[in-house]
């Protein structure tokens, strides 16, 4: 399905009714809280539910209503995003503050999240947490904050596709520790460090722990680096992150999973499915 977000987003109206259609594929509006679709319309485009009385609008309670956009910045948004465009250039397309577009290109990323293969799974543990994610709220963590846990990733590679797999029960401690003691090949990219193939991982990844400093991973004759390869998800996502200019830890698994899911689209029409995300529901994680 091809998405033609220019058409859609020349006027707001036709920007609405493009995410009312995604949001109520059946044409008309339910509830979010009971799933009744017996309402009434109120004023500004909200509806209240006749069943449990509750009021709400087409983005309540889904990923798109936990930013301050109007449907058709949400949508240039979303176009701006699947060009790889930088908040900065997302800022001054949509003419919103630089925070405002930083946010909605992080609620898009935590919605590609949700929509992975183990994306509840991340989001319900104590990861979702680090990444500022409660129950059905994105409550924001300051991007330098530090972490509790630093989460290490497996790369796991089957034919074209790729999972970028969370290891809840592994550390950078571990890392290091097959690295001194087995000699796992390791190698840095800024913060982030990267081992060579363990177990049925083509590679682990980490980043923004203090315990894999420098001096543990690039010792010349001593402890082995990984040989630099030219194919598969990780030279692909290698070469991406250098292009974020600086990914902070906290944020690390949401640019790590969009990775993902580029590389698993990659040759299709990204927007349909950017939007279907967007506009899916929060899970409720309580």
């Amino acid at each position: 399905m091809s998405l033609d977000i220019a058409r859609h987003a020349r006027t707001d109206a036709s920007a609405r009714r493009l995410i009312e259609r995604q949001c109520w594929p059946c044409g008309r509006p339910v509830c979010p809280r009971c799933a009744a679709q017996k309402v009434y319309a109120l004023a500004e485009g909200r509806v209240r539910c006749a069943v449990c009385r509750y009021t709400f609008h087409s983005l309540s309670g889904r990923f798109a209503g936990l930013a301050g956009l109007t449907p058709r910045q949400w949508l240039r948004l979303l176009e701006l995003f699947a060009a790889k465009e930088t908040s900065h250039a997302m800022a001054a397309a949509l003419s919103v503050a630089y925070n405002t577009a930083y946010k909605a290109a992080t609620i898009v990323r935590l919605a590609i999240l949700a929509g992975s293969f183990d994306g509840l799974a991340i989001l319900r543990g104590r990861l979702g947490r680090e990444l500022g994610f409660s129950g059905k709220t994105l409550r924001p963590v300051p991007a330098d904050a530090p972490l509790a846990d630093v989460p290490v990733f497996g790369i796991l590679e089957r034919g074209d596709m790729v999972f970028v797999d969370y290891l809840p029960d592994m550390t950078p401690e571990d890392m290091l520790h097959f690295n001194l003691h087995f000699s796992l090949p390791l190698s840095r990219l800024g913060a982030i460090v990267y081992s060579d193939r363990y177990q049925s991982y083509q590679t682990l990844v980490t980043c923004g722990s203090e315990v894999l400093s420098r001096r543990f991973v690039e010792v010349a004759g001593r402890i082995p680096a990984v040989e630099p390869r030219q194919e598969g998800f990780w030279a692909y996502a290698r070469e991406r992150l250098v292009r974020f200019h600086g990914v902070t830890a906290r944020k690390f698994p949401l640019y790590l999973k969009e990775l993902e899911f580029r590389h698993n689209q990659r040759g299709s029409d990204i927007l349909p499915i950017l939007l279907a995300n967007l506009c899916a529901f929060v899970p409720d994680l309580n």
